[in-house]
């Protein structure tokens, strides 16, 4: 069977508070008319469909759109799970009348290992594939928590929940096929962070756990899985160098660090004794370019960006060795009436007069922790629309941390 393989979609991402539903629609097109060119039977999204879990109307609307569009498009079945951006609940609400249009949803851990199984049939109706549809593993699934236990504790029993998750699955697929007679493929699916995953500055990736807790080696995942289809990271990227085991990446650039970069959906074809892989550059529906350096070259790159007529969003990140307090005003005059925008200027040089001002006034001593988060929210320009979010989690992550204190002097 000829597999298209995503992940990532991130529906409703904004980028510095820019909406970019024009994209994520020209994506999705996009996706139909691939789907159609590769003759691909079968679409697998391992994770993040949603930016966050509670997408607006227009983000559920691009997806259902999505849905209803890959049947006439040729796609016989699409497997879609859970990533930890998604809200499980959401994406299974609907799973029952998705099933009508072939369209599989599995958002949550199952009970039982069987239920993560989805068998794909060929079109003549019989079973041709089985898909271990695993989501994103949250920590309270696979691990139970104990008085006591140090933080290697933690990874160690992390790493070791998500293996056995795993290798259940991988057993009842084998189980499955056996039932079902004939040599069928098992590809598995996935949404985690595996030991050497790179990343890039500012691309979006969550941390799953913190810092390398939960991540996990090749080892973990069965021998039995033909193809493994992973999301989370938003690089196109092999796991331990394996032709099999990949991550499509995000197919958007989910930051500026991603401008530029690869972005694909892979096609994969898996018969009984291969399984051969291809990569499919998705194109880039928005530019974006970030402009580094003195007045003089950033002057420079924007004036030949407007001459060229280009639609393209900016990061602008000022460097020189004069201090410019009117940054922003003479960025405005420079792409007035053009084409180019610019959603983030960073002025380096007056940040660091600032911060040198705060070092010879204040100390820590005299901060909360709260005007700590604050002083960091304000030197990376975190705009204000996202501060409600992070403060209200720094604040969570700072109540865990008294907890813990107190807890371990009872």
């Amino acid at each position: 069977m000829k597999i298209l393989h995503t992940s990532d979609w991130h529906i409703g991402r904004a980028l510095y508070g820019r909406r970019r539903y024009k994209e994520f629609e020209q994506f999705l097109d996009w996706l139909i008319g691939c789907i159609e060119t590769e003759e691909a039977e079968v679409l697998l999204v391992a994770g993040d469909v949603f930016d966050n879990g509670t997408p607006s109307n227009l983000a559920l609307e691009l997806y259902y759109r999505f849905l209803c569009r890959c049947a006439a498009a040729g796609c016989r079945h699409v497997v879609v799970t859970a990533g930890n951006h998604d809200s499980p609940s959401l994406l299974n609400a609907p799973r029952e009348v998705l099933r009508f249009l072939n369209v599989h949803v599995v958002g949550s851990m199952a009970e039982d290992a069987e239920d993560e199984l989805v068998v794909l049939d060929d079109a003549d109706g019989r079973p041709a594939l089985i898909v271990c549809a695993v989501p994103y593993l949250r920590d309270r699934d696979i691990r139970r928590a104990e008085a006591g236990e140090t933080f290697e504790d933690k990874g160690r029993k992390l790493v070791e929940g998500i293996r056995d998750h795993y290798r259940e699955v991988g057993a009842a697929a084998v189980t499955r096929r056996s039932e079902l007679g004939g040599d069928l493929p098992i590809i598995a699916m996935g949404h985690l962070f595996t030991s050497g995953g790179q990343t890039v500055e500012g691309d979006g990736v969550r941390d799953l756990y913190v810092g390398t807790l939960g991540q996990v080696g090749s080892d973990v995942f069965p021998d039995c899985f033909a193809y493994l289809a992973l999301g989370h990271l938003h690089g196109a990227q092999r796991v331990s160098g394996s032709d099999v085991r990949r991550y499509s990446g995000a197919p958007l650039p989910m930051s500026f660090g991603e401008a530029g970069g690869r972005k694909v959906v892979m096609v994969v074809n898996v018969t009984a004794d291969r399984v051969a892989v291809q990569e499919i550059p998705v194109p880039c529906f928005q530019q974006l370019e970030t402009v580094r350096g003195d007045w003089k070259h950033i002057s420079g790159r924007i004036s030949a960006l407007k001459n060229g007529g280009s639609s393209v969003w900016l990061e602008v990140v000022y460097e020189g060795a004069d201090v410019i307090g009117d940054l922003q005003e003479r960025l405005r005059e420079l792409v007035d009436g053009t084409a180019v925008e610019i959603l983030r200027a960073k002025n380096m040089r007056l940040v660091e007069r600032v911060m040198r001002r705060m070092a010879m006034e204040e100390t820590l001593d005299d901060l909360t922790v709260d005007d700590v988060f604050a002083r960091c929210l304000a030197a990376h320009e975190v705009p204000q629309e996202q501060q409600g979010e992070l403060v209200a989690a720094f604040h969570e992550a700072v109540a865990a941390l008294h907890e813990d204190d107190t807890l371990g002097k009872l």
